[in-house]
């Protein structure tokens, strides 16, 4: 129907060129001269025209009509690799959010592992204080009763000497040979 529509306007031209041409002959002059030259050149022009159409036609139908399907590949091969990289982010977005929810998983666990070992560190440091306490309230009391026998020892080894010297000072001679005769009396009624 286009090439039925091209050579009808083509014919239309021609005929207007073809009046135009009459009219200026009839009229004589130099006009007409100018009017031929014109009739000519666009009678040319047509012809040129008609033929790169008649020769192109099926390259540019078929140029255009490839360039179209290429352009509707093209899209839809655009609206695949959109359904792919959103399909793909979906998927990323969801192992993203895994990681996510992982992580703050592993986070709790190791919040709670160190509050278990701060529980831990305090009860055993807590029982190491107890037991530093009665250790040292044993070394304490043991410390005190080495003391209190020591002083016990020096009391009596004061007393002892206290009383040598009172004796010293209090015996005399005659007081002395009565204990010795005292003494061998008992010794000789047991032997």
């Amino acid at each position: 129907m286009k090439k039925k529509i091209f050579f009808f306007t083509l014919f239309i031209f021609l005929i207007s060129i073809s009046t135009a041409f009459a009219a200026a002959e009839g009229e004589g002059g130099h006009d007409s001269q100018e009017w031929i030259d014109l009739g000519k050149k666009t009678f040319d022009f047509i012809v040129l025209v008609g033929l790169l159409y008649w020769l192109l036609a099926a390259q540019i139908k078929e140029f255009f009509s490839g360039r179209r399907v290429e352009i509707k590949k093209t899209l839809e091969e655009s609206v695949e690799r959109k359904a792919e990289a959103e399909k793909k982010y979906r998927e990323y977005s969801e192992k993203i959010d895994k990681a996510s929810v992982e992580i703050d998983g592993i986070f709790e666990m190791i919040k709670a592992q160190g509050i278990t070992e701060k529980q831990k560190i305090i009860e055993d440091a807590e029982k190491a204080a107890k037991k530093m306490k009665e250790d040292a309230r044993t070394r304490i009391e043991q410390e005190l009763k080495g003391a209190s026998d020591q002083l016990k020892a020096q009391a009596v080894q004061l007393s002892v000497q206290m009383a040598e010297e009172i004796l010293k000072q209090s015996i005399t001679a005659q007081d002395h040979e009565v204990m010795v005769k005292e003494y061998m009396d008992k010794v000789v009624i047991r032997n």
